[in-house]
């Protein structure tokens, strides 16, 4: 093609050289091992620990506990990138300090050098445990508790002794440590039974193993965590008791709008190669981009990709002034990841009997956009913010 899709013009200009440093990393690190990463499945240490060198990883931590201190927009330029390339190691890269957001914004200081500076500095991996066997989007309606007790030996302060099952957890089993949201009241106010809190994956009473074969993002890992009286210090409450929905709420219009990245990515990916196979390719004696149909179907394809990534890019504005931050994350979380799939899908059709090879990028990105309408709240849930909040303004 002779034009940039992830062009730099609509990236505000601070957040133009990381994109660059990421667009580097992706095409020497992610996109030629893509394929061999897919087929086998294996967890891309090599390509995290290159991230980490490359100071691409867990950056958004601020510099006074380690990190980069980038922003929100710095990150979704990065995002765009890493997933063009591949969205199951791309997934890994951007999910090692997955969470720790919450405990930069809420945690003690005595709680950010122990479990945030660590992360930051790339000696540990973090996760954020919501999602259970039974409860996806409902934040309201999970079920795994953390009961407070009293710590034998009476003086030593209280403990929280956490029972019950989470899913989908990214670095589940790889992990240092995770952030799990769990139930510590049982009031009339569904909203406010919430806690967040810091839990070793080392501590007795956690289990993790991975869920096996996933279609798509097959380089990420996810686990099914088991909590059999798993044991914490009340130290490791994240904020105040109660108040983890509200927190997570807040998090996740900023992790939204990373996920409108992922998008964005991956409707690049699925553009390019539709871009590149009908110019490429003769049937009936003439170029397949010789015909209207196909024409007009690569410009429905640049049309939407060109709409996501203009909301993607305000709604980040947005989120990060605080500005209907719920709205704006929702809508562009939505967009971008449907545009990736529509575009996924012309772009098989484009591609014919050709689309059915495993081994090509399109049949890849084909199967990995099924999971990013789903991740970091569906769809069907976004849509149910956009509308609510769009009344709020």
């Amino acid at each position: 093609m002779s034009f940039e899709l992830l062009s730099e013009d609509v990236v505000p200009e601070h957040a133009r050289d990381v994109k660059r440093d990421a667009r580097e990393f992706a095409a020497e690190h992610v996109a030629p091992n893509a394929e061999e990463y897919y087929r086998t499945g294996e967890y891309p240490w090599e390509i995290l620990e290159a991230g980490m060198d490359a100071g691409l990883v867990a950056q958004d931590i601020s510099e006074e506990y380690g990190g980069r201190g980038l922003d929100l927009t710095q990150v979704l330029a990065i995002a765009e990138e890493f997933f063009r390339a591949d969205a199951g190691i791309a997934l890994t890269l951007q999910l090692a300090s997955f969470g720790a957001e919450l405990m930069q914004e809420y945690g003690s200081e005595e709680q950010k050098e122990r479990f945030l500076r660590p992360v930051a500095e790339n000696e540990q991996l973090t996760g954020l445990a919501v999602s259970e066997p039974e409860v996806g989007s409902d934040l309201a309606g999970m079920q795994t508790t953390a009961e407070r007790v009293e710590r034998p030996g009476g003086d030593a302060g209280d403990e929280y002794v956490l029972n019950g099952e989470k899913y989908w957890i990214g670095n589940g089993v790889e992990a240092d440590w995770v952030t799990v949201y769990a139930k510590t009241a049982d009031t009339d106010d569904r909203y406010m039974n919430y806690s967040l809190f810091a839990v070793p994956t080392d501590t007795d009473g956690y289990e993790a193993e991975h869920i096996p074969e996933k279609m798509g993002m097959r380089a990420s890992k996810q686990a099914h965590i088991v909590f059999d009286d798993c044991r914490i210090p009340e130290a490791n409450l994240i904020g105040s008791e109660g108040a983890g929905f509200m927190m997570l709420a807040d998090f996740f219009n900023h992790g939204r709008v990373v996920v409108s990245g992922h998008g964005l990515g991956l409707a690049a990916a699925a553009f390019e190669e539709a871009w590149e196979f009908t110019h490429g390719r003769e049937e009936f004696g003439r170029n397949i981009s010789d015909f209207q149909a196909v024409q007009h179907g690569l410009a429905d394809m640049r049309i939407e990709f060109e709409s996501a990534r203009a909301l993607a890019y305000r709604a980040a504005e947005k989120v990060e002034a605080y500005e209907n931050p719920g709205l704006w994350a929702a809508m562009a979380k939505t967009k971008a990841t449907e545009v990736a799939t529509a575009n996924a899908e012309q772009g098989m059709q484009f591609h014919g009997g050709r689309s059915n090879l495993t081994d090509r990028r399109i049949a890849r990105v084909y199967r990995d956009v099924r999971i990013p309408v789903i991740y970091e709240g569906a769809n069907e849930i976004q849509r149910n913010l956009v509308y609510r909040q769009s009344g709020e303004e």
